[in-house]
């Protein structure tokens, strides 16, 4: 789930080279970006249905417009694993997000800049996120405390500490993280990463975790096309 609001700016790492990032062993976080390689294919933008769709409500200040991300932080929720796997449902969870973000946190927003539901249906979070996302920026969230200012969250509906994600939502997660890495000129395999890489959290679950390495490859593999 989502880390408490904090806007501090973490310190922005030099670049290093592909080589070198690829070349590091497993054992932590790489706070470095790594360009895709020229060959890469770039990936469509998956269907996103907006803010405006959901009936998202205003925020409550407003949102800061940063620079590009160098790391995807992949969450889950937390909430049950529901059965329902309809747009309603997706929408549903999103209202329920927002209102816990803003109401209960009293953080200015949702503090996610995208959502993926069970069903596989990919939604705006944050005001602003979508139109920085297509022009390469992004917002500034409350999803990864003390790290908000250089990574973009995604949150994904359920709980995979003992359970797998559905198809749906995997195959979303994949194409998801496929359009940011075009988007941002990101290696998957250095820029996907879980949200207890950074803060101390279960999110985004044992199981699902552990499928981060997948996630990467597959992901890498619609770029190459």
């Amino acid at each position: 789930m989502t880390a408490p609001e904090n806007i501090q700016h973490a310190h922005a790492p030099g670049r290093l080279s592909r080589r070198t990032l690829l070349g590091a062993t497993a054992g932590g976080v790489l706070l470095a970006g790594a360009t895709v390689p020229a060959a890469a294919h770039a990936a469509p933008a998956p269907r996103c249905y907006t803010r405006t769709e959901w009936s998202a409500r205003p925020p409550r200040s407003a949102t800061q417009v940063i620079g590009k991300p160098d790391h995807i932080v992949i969450h889950h929720t937390a909430s049950p694993n529901v059965t329902d796997y309809s747009l309603a449902a997706a929408y549903k969870v999103q209202h329920w997000i927002q209102d816990l973000h803003m109401d209960t946190n009293r953080w200015i927003d949702i503090g996610n800049q995208l959502t993926i539901s069970r069903g596989g249906y990919l939604m705006e979070g944050r005001s602003k996120s979508l139109s920085s996302i297509n022009n390469g920026l992004n917002v500034l969230g409350a999803q990864t405390a003390n790290h908000n200012s250089h990574t973009i969250g995604i949150e994904h509906e359920g709980i995979y500490v003992n359970a797998n994600p559905t198809v749906a939502l995997f195959d979303m997660s994949v194409l998801t993280c496929a359009w940011l890495c075009t988007k941002y000129g990101l290696d998957p395999h250095v820029a996907i990463v879980g949200h207890r890489d950074y803060n101390s959290t279960q999110c985004p679950g044992d199981v699902f975790y552990a499928r981060l390495p997948e996630l990467r490859d597959r992901v890498a593999a619609v770029l190459l096309g």
